[in-house]
Order: structure tokens, then sequence, then C-alpha cells
């Protein structure tokens, strides 16, 4: 008998070993911070600090009601000589707007930096350039009601005379309002309380205060400081008033100071973005 051996080859089922799994941890998506302006986050951001300004009834006063009382009191300064009031009343028109907002907006501005508001703001999608348009766009709504109040106030009631058209001295006093508003802006961000926020006028607004030409015209100043004037914004913002005070047309004088002043107030805007930081890392 012929015995047969089966060789049965046990066929060994070969799966393939997984692959070696790789730890591909993903990074956490960046914060879409876009460089182009969002009109929604601007106008979401100025609508929440004019709820917020709603509830200070002393900053809403000291933007508003304090240029008035001020050129109220310099007109029966000057009850017993009109002519001087006429002379330096459009002038200090444009000033008081600039200085006030100034203080409001840089003490505002601190506030959000010490009690954390901005430092959440600016852990969302919030682009720095939207929060500044939107705080600039807050006030510049309360600086258009500012300068409207104080120009009729100084035309129509306190009798102020100008050669010009009365919206052209509305159009200074309202870019003036921006001006001030664009320095508190910049200025907030090298201040650590509200105490060194003012501290900072006398750096900033009384050197203009001083070369602007209110006091004495500045090509009679000494040659540095007439040459320091001349880079001042506040400087071109009085020759505008004074435009409008003597001359019935616009003149070119008067659309260089206007160009200007508004290019300051944007060059401002734009550093103040620039110095935007969070206080943590």
């Amino acid at each position: 008998m012929t015995t047969r051996t089966t060789t049965t080859s046990s066929s060994t089922s070969t799966t393939p070993a997984p692959a070696p799994t790789r730890s591909t941890t993903t990074p956490a998506p960046a914060r879409s911070t876009s460089a182009v302006l969002s009109p929604a986050r601007t106008t979401a951001t100025a609508a929440r600090v004019l709820r917020q300004l709603r509830h200070d009834p002393r900053s809403i006063a000291l933007m508003i009601v304090v240029p008035c009382v001020m050129l109220v009191l310099l007109r029966y300064v000057f009850d017993g000589s009109p002519e001087t009031f006429n002379s330096i009343g459009a002038s200090l028109l444009g000033i008081f707007p600039l200085v006030t907002m100034f203080l409001v907006t840089s003490i505002a501005t601190l506030r959000e930096r010490t009690s954390g508001t901005l430092e959440r703001l600016l852990a969302m999608p919030l682009g720095k350039g939207d929060l500044i348009a939107g705080y600039a766009l807050a006030f510049g709504l309360l600086a258009v009601v500012q300068s409207a109040l104080a120009t009729g106030l100084a035309l129509w009631v306190l009798g102020l005379d100008v050669v010009g058209s009365a919206w052209l001295l509305l159009l200074v006093a309202l870019l003036d309002a921006l001006l001030g508003t664009a320095l508190g802006l910049f200025v907030s961000a090298f201040a650590a309380s509200e105490f060194q926020a003012v501290q900072f006028m006398p750096a900033v607004i009384f050197p203009q205060l001083l070369l602007c030409g209110l006091f004495a015209p500045r090509s009679t100043m000494q040659p540095v400081l007439e040459a320091i004037s001349d880079v001042l914004p506040m400087s071109y913002a009085v020759d505008g008033m004074n435009q409008v005070l003597q001359h019935t047309e616009v003149t070119g004088d008067f659309v260089r100071d206007v160009l200007i002043v508004a290019g300051c107030a944007l060059l401002v805007l734009g550093l103040g973005a620039a110095t935007l930081r969070r206080r943590t890392a």
C-alpha cells in the first residue's frame, strides 16, 4: 500500500502591521485679525463704547457742556471789548473741543486697559484697526454733537462775528475734536493710570497751545519756536479758524489747514493702532 504523505502547508494569514501612528497635534487656529477694517466689527465696538458712556454722565458733561460753558465765560470776560472776543473766540472754538476730547478719550481708553476689557477684546477675532476705528467713531459722533452745540452757541447766542461760512467753522471745530480724540487714544497706550494720562496734557497740549499763534503771531516768534510751531497740528487748526474769520470764500490756505489737521488725525490713529497691545503674553 502506497502511503502518500500529503504535506499540508499551513497557510499563515499575515495581516499587515498597522502603520506607526504619528502624533499629529493640529495647532489651534490663529485669531482672525484681518488687516482690513470690518464695518461690522467697527460699528459693534463703537456701539459698545457709546453704551458705556451713556452710564457716565460726568464724561458726557465734560465733552458737551464744558466747552459751551467756557465760551460763555470767555464772552463775558471780554464783555467790554467785543472785538477781542471776535479775534480769539473762533480760535478757542477749535481749541476747547480738542482739549476736552483729548482728556476724555485718554482716560476712557485707559479704563478699558486697566479693567481688563481691552485684554478680553484683543483675545477675540477683532483687529486692532477695528478697535481703534470703533473708538474713534464713537467719540467722533460725540465730537459732532459737541462741535455743533459750541459753534451754534458762539455764532447765534454769543454774537461771534465771522466773515466766512458757519459750516466751515463747524468743519474745523469738528476736525479739531477728532484730532483730540486721536491724540487721546494714542497717549493712553503709554499711561499706567488715569493720573498719568492727565499728566500727558502738559506735554502734548500745552506746548501746542503756546505756539499755535493764539497769544502772538507765529511769524513774530523766535525762529526756532516758529519752526516747531510749523509742525504742530494745533497751529493749523487755529490758522483754519482765522481763515474763516477773515475771508468770505474758501482760500487755498484754508484747504491746506484742513487737510493737515485731518491728515494728522489719521496719522495719530494709525500710530494708536500700532501701539495697541496686550498687557499679558
